[in-house]
């Protein structure tokens, strides 16, 4: 099955783009991120007026039916203009057009997305139209836009890339998960280059009322919803919802420079497990987050010494935050306190399946700005989390390695590490 290949390439990111809750393009959410904003507020895309919880991390400002053609904008999800715009962003940024290319150059480009809820608030609107009406608003196209396939299939039509075109779904390690897989398909040689990444947005009143049925979502914070995300506090009491989309570039490192490409970083790690426990709860040892960290790390040639940042997956739950710090503190032993970690979610809320690319992004965004951003709204620590969590403002630091952890619904756990180059 792999008799061609001579032996595995190196995979760097050449870029990178994002429509976010605190900023759309990657200048403006390092900027955020560096200064501290929470991109969670009241909901507006639709009423909840009379919903417990009344917060989340909605994209703001952004032109959603600029990336989408008149007949295609009421037969797609949003999460097909989010993937499309920072997929824009990340193929610009890259020096790449495709409109140039050839056809063989494009049937090289692949395309690797992962996202946990794909298009159910577009298949949720469509059952109110159904049953509620108007019947003429549905989209003949419900059932393929509701197929998270069919999401990777808009970005490979919209820019003409004939390579393998997949989605990822594995809850909140999606798009660790689809980053990690196209990259091994450059380094295993079967593709040349790789949009990959992740979006989701998941957000509809029926989606979270389900949410708030689980019991994961806060609801002390309607009033303050800069404040209620709140990952390791002693007062956290849940998840805040997010939504946005981070997209990069990925190609081989020999072909990057023979073209001149601004290489943002290596991936060199990756590192995947199941607690094999239950739905939606960690099993309470941490061991399993803790293994593929350190798979990932061993995957890289590092050791746990020569990690210099960690991105949390830092939810904002009791549970996950607790057993979080603990698989830390397997993965790091007595080193866990002393190397700077922060939660993105912080302040952008919970983007479900995007959270590992976001992630990447934050990590990205340390290296290249020596300003490893803060976890936000840390105002007195639970005392069941006890590492450096860089609380509330950004902190001065060189990082040349870092580790992106993600844990998951069904007990995943995914882990990358890559390396300023």
């Amino acid at each position: 099955m792999l008799r061609h290949v001579k032996g595995t390439r190196r995979v760097v990111i050449t870029g990178m783009g994002c429509v976010t809750p605190i900023g759309t393009g990657r200048e403006a959410f390092w900027l955020a991120l560096q200064k501290g904003e929470s991109g969670v507020r009241r909901i507006e895309s639709f009423d909840v007026t009379d919903a417990p919880v009344k917060i989340a991390a909605e994209v703001r400002g952004f032109d959603w039916e600029a990336e989408l053609q008149p007949r295609d904008r009421k037969h797609v999800p949003r999460t097909v203009p989010l993937a499309l715009a920072a997929a824009r962003e990340a193929l610009e940024d890259a020096g790449v057009h495709t409109s140039d290319l050839s056809l063989d150059e494009r049937r090289k480009i692949g395309v690797e997305i992962g996202t946990g809820g794909g298009g159910l608030a577009f298949t949720e609107q469509a059952y109110e139209y159904w049953y509620v009406g108007p019947k003429h608003k549905a989209s003949v196209y419900t059932i393929a836009s509701s197929t998270h396939g069919s999401l990777s299939s808009e970005i490979s039509m919209v820019f003409g890339l004939r390579g393998l075109s997949h989605i990822v779904s594995t809850g909140c390690t999606s798009s660790t998960d689809a980053i990690a897989y196209a990259a091994e398909h450059i380094a295993l040689g079967r593709q040349e280059m790789m949009v990959a990444g992740g979006v989701d947005a998941p957000l509809a009143p029926g989606i979270l009322a389900a949410f708030n049925l689980m019991t994961v979502l806060t609801t002390g914070w309607n009033d303050e919803p800069h404040r209620a995300s709140r990952p390791f506090s002693r007062d956290r009491s849940g998840i805040v919802l997010g939504e946005g989309a981070w997209i990069y570039v990925l190609e081989e490192y020999e072909r990057a420079m023979r073209r001149g490409a601004n290489i943002y970083a290596e991936i060199t790690g990756y590192g995947a497990t199941c607690d094999a426990y239950h739905r939606v709860r960690l099993e309470e040892t941490g061991d399993e987050p803790a293994r593929a960290m350190a798979l990932a790390i061993e995957d890289a040639g590092r050791t746990s010494e020569e990690i210099d940042y960690v991105n949390l997956h830092g939810t904002s739950t009791l549970l996950n935050d607790r057993i979080e710090t603990q698989a830390m503190k397997l993965t790091f032993g007595e080193r866990a306190a002393r190397i700077p970690m922060s939660a993105t979610k912080s302040q952008i809320g919970h983007p479900q399946g995007a959270s590992g690319a976001a992630g990447i992004a934050a990590a990205l965004c340390a290296m290249h700005t020596n300003m490893i951003p803060p976890t936000i709204n840390l105002d007195e620590p639970d005392p069941d989390c006890d590492l450096d969590y860089v609380p509330n403002n950004a902190r001065e630091q060189t990082v040349r390695t870092a580790l992106c952890n993600c844990i998951g619904f069904g007990s995943k756990n995914s882990a990358l590490v890559i390396e300023k180059k």
